[in-house]
């Protein structure tokens, strides 16, 4: 499912290269066009007979489109797309114009705003784990997935990040894939108990997951995850019972639904400052951060 949507959206991409640039061309003065309720539905509508036929998309596939809203290019909607299939879901947007005739998709952004300010507001960081300075000037937000050997990469590589640029600030999210790594929400049940104990200690379950990554298994993950508590010196009745309680994993799955909203779909995922680098590329990380950092030096 995920490489599908990754095959859409690129589709996409190529089909506005065609489809939407004399729409994009016109003045900035033309008129916005309204539509109506009824208008509005045929247009979500005819957005899905589109995805369908582009994609060969038949009845097996369920595609759920809308609701329609506002764009900051004021000719066009956004409209939320997600697509189930064999009971799994993947989620995407595109923009199309209000007069029905372009599909686009990509990024627009208001030329004189923040482009990132709508992505730092859906962050929201407070109450997770992080290291390094609350004032920061730079902010890394992790979504990460414990059983993911690429989140175990980047966390080797951040170790040299954080000791080159010591002002910075990296707050973890969890983002489990549940459809692929079978104990990673575990995983992330156990860092976040460790965290309501403690919160240095979740750095260090945080670090043991990924030193024993190879060596965790469905069948082994309760007893490892219970050992590194032991370990770490934790409560271990008190983490036994978060662990079978609720409050934890609601606490997961309420950065999942993060993730969801910012449309991530794989780990990890990093924002810097807002920033996104999908796959966590070492390189672009600290381009962002020194990029960052000379910004607040001229302030």
């Amino acid at each position: 499912m995920k490489k599908m949507w990754c095959r859409l959206l690129t589709a996409v991409v190529f089909v506005s290269g065609i489809c939407a640039a004399p729409a994009l061309c016109q003045s900035a003065s033309a008129p916005a066009v309204s539509t109506s309720a009824a208008d509005q539905d045929q247009l979500l509508k005819a957005t899905e007979a589109f995805i369908r036929d582009l994609y060969a998309w038949g009845p097996d596939y369920k595609v759920k489109v809308g609701p329609l809203s506002p764009s900051p290019a004021p000719e066009f909607y956004k409209v939320p797309i997600q697509v189930t299939y064999n009971g799994q879901s993947d989620n995407g947007e595109l923009y199309v114009s209000k007069d029905g005739k372009t599909v686009l998709r990509g990024d627009i952004f208001d030329l004189h705003g923040d482009p990132y300010a709508a992505v730092r507001a859906h962050l929201n960081i407070a109450g997770n784990p992080s290291i390094g300075p609350e004032n920061a000037p730079v902010t890394l937000v992790e979504f990460a997935d414990f059983e993911c050997p690429h989140c175990k990469e980047f966390s080797d590589n951040f170790a040299a990040i954080q000791q080159k640029y010591p002002q910075i600030r990296l707050v973890y999210k969890d983002f489990p894939l549940t459809d692929i790594h079978p104990w990673a929400q575990t995983a992330a049940i156990a860092a976040r108990c460790a965290y309501m104990q403690s919160p240095a200690a979740f750095w260090k379950m945080h670090d043991a997951i990924f030193k024993n990554q190879d060596n965790i298994t469905p069948d082994n993950a309760w007893d490892e995850l219970n050992g590194f508590a032991k370990d770490e010196g934790l409560d271990t009745d008190a983490f036994k019972s978060c662990m079978s309680s609720p409050e934890a994993a609601k606490a997961v799955d309420a950065n999942r639904a993060d993730a969801v909203t910012l449309g991530v779909s794989s780990t990890p995922t990093v924002y810097v400052n807002g920033r996104p680098v999908i796959g966590g590329d070492p390189a672009t990380v600290e381009q962002y951060i020194q990029f960052d950092l000379a910004q607040h030096e001229k302030q």
